[in-house]
């Protein structure tokens, strides 16, 4: 996937509770991505009209003062770094400074959360944080292009992929900027508790629910030599007829362009390409079919363009790392009946 994710099985939520989210704030640590980290999973959700918040979000430092990123603000009262011990997920924002080591208190909180089995995710350059601590060795990451020489230098064990937006690889989750980090935390949110409720969010937030591009767009043509017209159109007359036989063809002809300069649109606004959207919508429709108790497979491949059950099968695999089957019973209906085909 574009994304960079191997997709394993969601994590299991503890019942009963919300779940626990610590971000830690290091001494010059970016506003921006501790506000995403605040957003996405400390403040209230009313779009969702649940009677009690999914997520709990304590930002904790190894001071009770914390100077941010240029000193534009101190955040003071900040909870202490022993309350990692309790959360489900760990969130490292990043920092400018990062060819400065966190301190051994940072680097010990996130070995620590780590080792008893807590997800561990890093925004942006945060990723040098989860490296220092060595948790990252051997495995798959990702953090801003701008840093990704320093960062093969720094931490050569590390597999690093610089052209993708996010890295899930399970406990361990990195994001490649701050703008990526919402990207990532609408997955986890997607991950968590499905298609549905991420959309939900998604549409507060007024950002994508999933961007199919990967960094390097934005590092080979941040700005367009000469501005698009927007898409906005075209994706809304294709998403209300996403059970049609829609080729590219029929979204070029929709738009009055050529194939080829719609191809150029979507890489320019998207960063991804016209089949890849249209097929990442249709997932997402099986999804929301599936979450709202449809139960005939054919049923669900025919409504969201995917043709058959053997299709919607790999690719709902591909996206999610669950079969129908698993996905109906992490984010079905409660008392619903199994699929069938």
């Amino acid at each position: 996937m574009p994304q960079g994710s191997s997709q394993p099985a969601p994590r299991a939520l503890r019942p009963g509770r919300p779940h626990r989210v610590a971000v830690i704030v290091d001494e010059g640590t970016n506003p921006f991505e501790v506000g995403v980290a605040t957003e996405l999973f400390g403040l209230p959700r009313p779009e969702l009209g649940l009677p009690a918040p999914l997520y709990d979000v304590t930002l904790c430092a190894p001071t009770p003062r914390v100077r941010m990123n240029h000193g534009f603000f101190t955040l003071t009262n900040v909870a202490g770094l022993d309350a990692v011990d309790d959360a489900d997920t760990l969130v490292v924002p990043g920092r400018p400074d990062n060819v400065v080591p966190r301190g051994p208190a940072v680097r010990d909180a996130i070995r620590r959360t780590h080792a008893r089995g807590a997800r561990v995710m890093s925004f942006c350059t945060g990723t040098f944080a989860l490296a220092e601590a060595g948790v990252l060795d051997g495995r798959r990451a990702t953090t801003h292009w701008g840093w990704v020489d320093s960062f093969r230098a720094l931490h050569p064990a590390v597999v690093l992929e610089p052209d993708v937006l996010f890295i899930d690889e399970g406990d361990l989750l990195t994001a490649a900027g701050s703008a990526a980090a919402l990207d990532l935390g609408l997955h986890i949110w997607r991950r968590d508790h499905g298609a549905e409720i991420a959309n939900a969010v998604s549409r507060r937030l007024v950002f994508a629910a999933h961007r199919d591009g990967g960094q390097k767009q934005f590092v080979e043509r941040p700005v367009p030599d000469v501005p698009d017209e927007s898409l906005g159109p075209l994706l809304v007359w294709a998403q209300e007829r996403l059970g049609d036989p829609l080729t590219v063809a029929d979204l070029a002809a929709h738009a009055a362009v050529s194939p080829a300069t719609l191809h150029r649109r979507f890489r320019a606004q998207l960063g991804t390409t016209p089949l890849t959207w249209l097929n990442g919508e249709r997932v997402a429709l099986a999804c929301r079919l599936i979450e709202r108790g449809e139960a005939r497979l054919d049923v669900v491949a025919a409504r969201s363009g995917l043709g058959t059950a053997a299709n919607l099968r790999a690719r709902l695999h591909r996206e999610t790392g669950l079969s129908p089957s698993a996905y109906r019973r992490r984010f079905g209906p409660a008392s619903g009946e199994p699929l069938r085909t």
